[in-house]
């Protein structure tokens, strides 16, 4: 049975992730005690657990903010992912399972058809679970756990990447099966790493270039 910490940061961290409580939200624990019966202590404690995530700001004489999150966070943030995200799913692809690498397949199959359907929510959704399944078997809890946070928190900005820059969704599917060609090839760690990591950087190269009106890159991270 959970703990009421644990009840009331679940409570909190679910409503943040969908939308319920939006960026800039104030989270006040008086109300917060009323509408779910859980006493003041828990609530406070969960806050500061949210805050030291980076879900939430607590600014002085004004409370508990639900953060607001832009374009420079997003770049940071999958930035972040690329390194994390690299290493993580090179230390888990010798132990992925052929069912592991076909769920991967039919993962991105599926992101095809959001593409296909303009559906830019289901294709973000799919592509953090590709994502967080090729890093799965790390053998490393809080690698992975990393992992999972990291995408939860790019989910809560909301900014569809791969419609905002032109072209990066499809050329993201094909990076996707040539990733899983490796590691069913068994290619060598870094080989893997580096494929995982520059896939995640080419979509920072992408928004990035776009926002600022110049041509797609061609070398370095950002070669396609």
């Amino acid at each position: 049975m959970q703990s009421k910490a644990e009840q009331s940061f679940r409570i909190l961290k679910e409503r943040i992730m969908d939308g319920t409580y939006g960026p800039g939200h104030r989270l006040v624990i008086n109300q917060l005690v009323r509408e779910y019966g859980i006493s003041s202590v828990p609530w406070r404690e969960s806050l500061r657990r949210l805050e030291a995530e980076g879900w939430v700001e607590i600014v002085p004489n004004v409370g508990a903010l639900v953060r607001t999150f832009d374009t420079n966070a997003w770049q940071q943030g999958l930035s972040l992912l690329a390194r994390v995200g690299g290493y993580a799913t090179a230390l888990s692809a010798p132990h992925l399972t052929k069912d592991d690498l076909a769920a991967a397949r039919l993962l991105n199959r599926r992101m095809g058809e959001a593409l296909a359907a303009f559906d830019p929510a289901q294709f973000g959704r799919l592509n953090r679970e590709f994502h967080e399944l090729l890093a799965s078997r790390a053998g490393d809890d809080r690698l992975v756990t990393m992992v999972r946070n990291e995408w939860a928190r790019l989910e809560v900005i909301r900014k569809s990447a791969f419609w905002y820059a032109p072209g990066r969704a499809e050329a993201s599917l094909a990076e996707h099966e040539e990733l899983i060609a490796i590691i069913e090839a068994a290619a060598d760690p870094e080989t893997i790493e580096t494929a995982a990591r520059q896939h995640e950087l080419r979509t920072v190269d992408a928004v990035t270039r776009y926002e600022a009106g110049l041509p797609r890159s061609t070398n370095g991270y950002g070669h396609r």
